[in-house]
Order: C-alpha cells, then structure tokens, then sequence
C-alpha cells in the first residue's frame, strides 16, 4: 500500500455506475477532479474513446506523487481494488488480509477480506448483469415501443420477468441476506463499511423499489422477505459519505440510477 499523495480524475458518463466511485474517493480522502461526459443517443460520446478505447465509464486516471503520466484505470471492480490497495490504509475500506502468522500462505487470508475480494467481482460479475436485463426489458414495456405492438412486447417480456429475472432476483436477495446475517456486523465484511459495500450501492439502491416488479413474490413481497437487505440498503442511503458523493454528481447533472423502464 502507498502512503504517497496523488490525485485523481474520476471520468463520469451521465447515467452510468461512477456515482459509486466518487463516494469510495471520499472515504479514501483521496483528491480529484469530476469530469463528466453525456451520451449522444444513450451511447458513450467518440470523446470518452480517446481515454479508454471501450468508450465505458467510470474511468479513473490516477497521477502519482512526483508524475505526469497518469494510470487510467477501468471496471469498477478494478477500480475500487486498486484504490483501495493503494489508498485505504488508514480507512476502513479494505479489511485486513492476512490472519496473524499466516502472511502469504494459501487459507491465511481472514474471512472479511475473502468476503470482501468476492463481493468486488460478484457485483460486476453477477449482480449488475441481472438489473442491466431488467433494464432492458423494462424499455420494450415502456413509451418508446410503438403501442400498436406494445401489448405484444409486454407479453414476452412479463414471461421473461416471471420465469428468468425474478427467481434470479430472488436467489441474488437470499444470498445478499445471509451474508449479512452472518457478517458479524451491519456491513458485508463486518461492522465497519468497506469498499465492497460502497460499490455494492449503486445497484441497490437504483433498484429498491423495482424488485418488487420483477414478478410475483410470496407473501408481502422482497422487503418483507430480505428485511436485512432492505435495511441495509437504508444504511447505506444515509450513510454520510453516500449523500456527499449524491450532491457532488448534481452539482453537474441530475441523472442517478438505472433507467428501468415502465
């Protein structure tokens, strides 16, 4: 881990998933400068490419102490895990690695950061490709379908809901709920708040209120079932540092969340 000083310049595309970031570079009390670029027909604009050849956002260019070639770094997970290295040993973004004794040994890792490197990737790897489905379906149901057809479309898509999206959600939400119920804390890797959680956020957040229109749930539906989740999730919506990193964004755009359709 680092204890240099160096800035950052989180690059932010409206709409996108760099909320969290910001909000990560917070509670690294780590420096930088917003630079947000807006789409041009719900695509990333020809100028996003000339930093990162996918054109994706959010991309962070890091300047070392004592540098002026800047690191670009893409992928959020990638992003929070190598901030968080670097950054983060005087915060509680990354839990300790290694049991006492155990240093560089394969199982000496402690559990909160096993649990910790997993919830990097699971977010990314599993999570968001889920709501960025429900996303997409949500906008063949939605005003831009032709309504002649819309019926149509919405048919399909409900099917899809009900026999893909919801059970996916549902397994997503148990599996959120039990680790927390055994986190040994009110975050995922403990008591304190970590990286994870706050990449996390994002997708929790946007999609709160839309789980319980994925399809149909048993009982008084997803919050009465996962109360820890949902708990959580208003954890992480007060947390102090979450509605800075909310009123850094809307200082330049209003554009939070997924756009989940009708």
């Amino acid at each position: 881990m680092s204890s240099q000083k160096s800035s950052s310049n989180p690059i932010r595309l409206e709409q996108s998933r760099a909320q969290n970031i910001l909000w990560l570079l917070e509670e690294l009390k780590v420096s930088y400068e917003l630079e947000t670029f807006h789409r041009v027909n719900m695509f990333a604009p020809p100028e996003l490419k000339k930093i990162h050849p996918l054109g994706k956002s959010p991309v962070v260019s890091v300047t070392p102490q004592g540098s002026t070639e800047p690191i670009v770094l893409a992928e959020s997970g990638f992003i929070t895990q190598y901030l968080s290295e670097h950054f983060g040993q005087e915060t509680t973004m990354m839990p300790k690695r290694w049991k006492d004794g155990q240093e560089g040994k394969v199982g000496g890792e402690t559990e909160q950061w096993l649990r910790w490197q997993y919830i990097l990737h699971y977010v990314e790897g599993t999570l968001m490709p889920m709501l960025i489905l429900a996303m997409v379906l949500g906008q063949l149901k939605g005003p831009k379908v032709p309504f002649f057809i819309r019926p149509i479309t919405g048919m399909v898509v409900n099917q899809i809901f009900s026999r893909m999206v919801q059970p996916n959600a549902k397994a997503q939400l148990g599996f959120l709920e039990q680790q927390l119920e055994t986190s040994g804390g009110d975050y995922l890797c403990g008591p304190e708040l970590t990286a994870a959680d706050v990449l996390l956020s994002f997708a929790l957040i946007a999609a709160k209120d839309k789980f319980e229109t994925f399809g149909t749930w048993e009982g008084d539906g997803p919050k009465a079932l996962f109360p820890k989740v949902f708990a959580y999730i208003d954890r992480l919506e007060s947390h102090p540092g979450y509605k800075k990193s909310i009123e850094k964004v809307k200082e330049i755009d209003a554009s939070l969340g997924i756009m989940f359709g009708a």
